[in-house]
């Protein structure tokens, strides 16, 4: 899975466990409504459940495509093999991707840019309209993200080049999973009033002022392959700078508005909601919102994790001067769920 803030890796247990009690007390369908990565909507999908997964990002919905919308036990993983070792026997050439990420900046070595330029092409022009594509683009995202020279998020890349991105670019069958699913890309704004009642619905919005399309350029880049004209040392896509790639929640006076709304216009038996203690929303208010819903009960669990990597390096302005230092080094992750007291009964008992 690629290197991604905010991820829920560390609470995946735990929302697994969510969705195994609802399963075993009838759920049978899921939303992750802002899926990124999608996970915990891949945790879901283990657990039994049939999952939609949705995202405003364009790399998300490949990735959903992929591990979500994609059967497993459909998918003649043979033919899939057989195509990454053509593509990786491709000889590399210079490109819109080699010239931006590993010349104008170095978020890659160039025999590996090089390598992701003849790839990505030859998917294009090869198998845009075949069912394999979003399990190719990913398998490519996942093997640029193995070598990459980043700190994790692409709004800046290292001085040196990280170890890692010496290797070798190296295509992999990605794992997927069996059962049914779907992808939608939108705004969570828009579906939440329209997608169908789900037993189960998932919230992981954004926290705060830094936004998804800009801290994964590079990946909606590399799904879009649009050579968007780029602009600073980031080499960000210059539609970074419209209205339009910027959510309402990662702006401080909409975010409540935004995701009360949310929680109001969805349709769920049971509605989960993850967020830390260093957002705009507290996680009272939230339960306060889950409660208006009319659930039977609602319950805040509270678990104590490692803040993000870069949280330990300090705070540096855009010259790359340390402007301030770091006053904690752990935050509080909240799952906030509404749902029946038999549910939430079950979940006071495992979670505990």
């Amino acid at each position: 899975m690629i290197k991604y803030l905010g991820s829920k890796r560390l609470l995946i247990p735990v929302l697994g466990n969510i969705a195994s009690v609802a399963h075993s007390q009838g759920a049978r369908t899921a939303l992750d409504l802002f899926s990124g990565t999608t996970r915990v909507a891949q945790e879901f999908k283990r657990k039994g459940l049939q999952v939609t997964a949705c995202d405003i990002a364009s790399y998300s919905e490949i990735l959903a495509q992929c591990y979500i919308a994609t059967d497993a036990s459909q998918v003649n993983l043979e033919e899939i093999d057989a195509i990454l070792q053509e593509l990786s026997a491709l000889p590399g050439k210079r490109g819109y991707f080699t010239k931006t990420f590993c010349e104008d900046s170095q978020y890659f070595q160039v025999k590996n840019g090089i390598r992701v330029d003849a790839i990505r092409d030859a998917i294009e022009e090869d198998y845009k309209d075949h069912p394999t594509y979003p399990v190719l683009l990913t398998s490519l995202m996942l093997a640029a993200d193995r070598v990459d020279s980043t700190a994790g998020i692409q709004m800046a890349y290292l001085k040196e080049y990280a170890q890692r991105s010496y290797n070798d670019l190296e295509l992999r069958i990605p794992e997927l999973i069996e059962g049914a699913g779907s992808a939608i890309r939108g705004d969570a704004l828009e579906l939440a009033g329209q997608l169908e009642p789900f037993d189960i619905a998932y919230l992981d919005p954004p926290y705060n002022q830094h936004r998804y399309f800009t801290n994964y350029h590079i990946w909606e880049t590399l799904v879009r392959w649009d050579a968007p004209e780029h602009y600073g040392k980031a080499c960000k896509r210059i539609d970074a700078r419209d209205d339009e790639t910027k959510s309402a929640f990662n702006k401080k006076p909409q975010m409540a508005d935004s995701l009360h709304r949310v929680i109001k216009d969805l349709k769920a038996e049971t509605l989960v909601v993850s967020y830390n203690n260093e957002s705009w929303v507290s996680a009272e208010q939230i339960e306060a919102w889950l409660s208006e819903k009319g659930y039977d009960s609602v319950q805040i669990f509270n678990f104590d994790f490692k803040r993000y990597v870069g949280a330990k390096i300090g705070i540096y302005n855009q010259k790359g001067k340390k402007v301030g230092k770091v006053d904690h080094l752990n935050n509080i992750e909240h799952i906030i769920v509404g749902g029946s007291k038999e549910l939430l009964d079950s979940l006071r008992e495992s979670i505990a």
